[in-house]
């Protein structure tokens, strides 16, 4: 498997780990706004 890199300027989808929160970004928001939990790419396979 290989990482997925998005288009310069491509909004990404990332979850968070605690809430399910999904927002749409151009970068990693590090943080759910929502709960303050982690996100992930949901574009990167868990594994």
């Amino acid at each position: 498997m290989r990482n997925v890199d998005p288009e310069p300027d491509e909004e990404t989808p990332y979850e968070c780990f605690e809430c399910g929160n999904v927002i749409f970004a151009e970068t990693s928001p590090g943080q759910c706004p929502d709960c303050s939990g982690p996100m992930r790419n949901r574009r990167t396979p868990l594994e």
